[in-house]
């Protein structure tokens, strides 16, 4: 049995998520309509929990708005979470 590693979890719980999205993207907010619980949404991979809020309070800096596509913008959010230690 395999289990998925967080990292990889969390990467698709975010393309599921923001997937959907009418890209480009230019500001964060743009995604607020499609978080499951709006604001108090929280990203859950095994040990690793992710506020929704904090990817733009903690991990904003990491983000380059405009997005062309989810893959961009999930790319930058798993990109921040490395650098803060959470992956």
């Amino acid at each position: 049995m395999t289990s998925e590693s967080p990292e990889a979890a969390l990467r698709e719980a975010f393309e599921t998520t923001f997937g959907s999205a009418e890209y480009p993207l230019h500001d964060p907010f743009e995604l607020l309509p499609l978080l499951p619980d709006g604001a108090e949404t929280v990203f859950r991979a095994g040990p690793v929990e992710v506020p929704a809020i904090d990817l733009g309070m903690r991990y904003g800096r990491y983000q380059s708005y405009p997005y062309d596509s989810v893959d961009e913008l999930v790319d930058d959010l798993i990109r921040g979470l490395k650098a803060e230690g959470e992956l």
